[in-house]
């Protein structure tokens, strides 16, 4: 076991499957107790069982992101059972529909935005106090390219991960100051079973079809896109505070981080126009 992370205790929402479990088990190899929550008591048990296997403390608690009461009962076993957090990932995520506006179902629509931006506000606002408090903490919020451009016939999943962009740089700015750093980033292009609901949906294979293929050529040829290691090294790396220069900036799995932070003091910070408030400016 490594200790980037030794003394820290996270918790990693949507941590049954995917990206949350391979940033949670990355969490745990590297010294750091780990509670994740999901809606799924099987998948939590699993993750819960590759943590505990690399060597750490794990809990699993299921929980909605998207009910207060939910978000604020797990903070609380949480912290009872494992101390208090110093580390919060918000993942979880669903994809929302596959449709243009005219056509895409409103309470779908709407679920989008209540688990990607009302659960990362309820799970945020929960841990804040404590953090605060001890003067100590960094809160990572998985975002998507999505939030980068217009994609048509995709608007809930869109507009959901640019209000994650934005409210990480505003909750920077708050907690400037505090010992607290936020961060939100694109985890790039992973295979995972989250990339498995477009190729059966309906809406998907109508409306975005190119988006489809994509998935499809994914699963035939893993390499194609980013490997989850990439994404569970870029979060152990702003855990343990290896770029708290950056707080408050969208990254990217595919930048360098190292040479990010050496050039911090050149990032535009706020561009408007991409969204890309981690990149450095076009030379």
């Amino acid at each position: 076991m490594a200790e980037l992370l030794t003394g820290q205790v996270a918790l990693v929402t949507g941590g049954g499957r995917g990206i949350g479990q391979g940033i949670a088990r990355a969490f745990a190899a590297e010294g750091a107790s780990v509670a994740v929550m999901s809606r799924t008591e099987s998948q939590l048990a699993e993750t819960v069982a590759q943590c505990e296997a690399a060597g750490a403390l794990a809990v699993g608690v299921t929980g909605d992101v998207t009910s207060r009461a939910d978000v604020e009962r797990v903070v609380a076993e949480v912290e009872r059972r494992l101390g208090p957090l110093t580390i919060l990932v918000n993942n979880a995520g669903i994809t929302g529909p596959f449709a243009p506006v005219h056509a895409a179902d409103p309470d779908e629509w709407w679920r989008t935005q209540e688990v990607h931006v009302h659960g990362m506000f309820l799970c945020t606002r929960t841990v804040l106090p404590g953090m605060m408090e001890r003067g100590a903490g960094r809160i990572i919020t998985i975002a998507s390219r999505a939030a980068e451009k217009g994609t048509a016939n995709f608007s809930g999943y869109a507009c959901a991960k640019v209000a994650q962009v934005r409210f990480t740089e505003l909750l920077a700015s708050e907690i400037a100051g505090h010992g607290m750093h936020a961060f939100v980033l694109h985890p790039g292009t992973v295979d995972t079973a989250f990339a498995d609901e477009p190729l059966v949906r309906a809406d998907a294979l109508k409306w975005m079809p190119g988006f489809v293929e994509r998935l499809r050529l994914l699963k035939e040829q893993p390499e194609s896109g980013n490997p989850i290691s990439q994404v569970m090294e870029l979060c152990v790396a702003l855990a343990a505070g290896q770029a708290d220069e950056l707080s408050g900036r969208y990254l990217s799995v595919d930048d360098d981080l190292v040479d990010t932070v050496a050039h911090a003091s050149t990032i535009v910070a706020n561009e408007l126009h991409t969204l890309r408030i981690g990149r450095l400016p076009a030379s």
